[in-house]
């Protein structure tokens, strides 16, 4: 049974950083992407940042420069740096999995809020 466990939430002032965490485990095949979705209220399911199995990368625009994603393919582990966060990046944040099937985390939340 796939399991993907997230921590790493929590309320934080606009400029702070938190660091998400997400352990994937019941995962046999390769991962080929591995990375975070978030969703606001109100708004759909969004990409944030993934990185492959080759370490090659993909953020969102609106977190470049300040979010880094990084990830222990011998883990199956992926981490997810926030700094300088916003307002605006408030929402659940989803662990994503690709290893030919999809898998998602049950979510984190993230609140920045002064």
């Amino acid at each position: 049974q796939v399991q993907l466990v997230e921590s790493g939430g929590g309320l934080v002032q606009p400029g702070g950083s938190l660091r998400l965490s997400c352990a994937a485990s019941g995962i046999i095949s390769r991962i080929y992407v591995m990375g975070w979705y978030r969703q606001a209220p109100g708004k759909q399911r969004q990409l944030v940042a993934t990185m492959s199995w080759l370490g090659v990368t993909s953020y969102a625009d609106s977190v470049k420069d300040r979010f880094t994603v990084s990830r222990d393919n011998a883990k199956n582990t992926a981490n997810l740096q926030m700094n300088s966060l916003k307002l605006e990046d408030t929402a659940v944040y989803y662990c994503y999995v690709n290893n030919g099937n999809n898998y998602w985390g049950q979510g984190t939340q993230v609140t920045v809020s002064s």
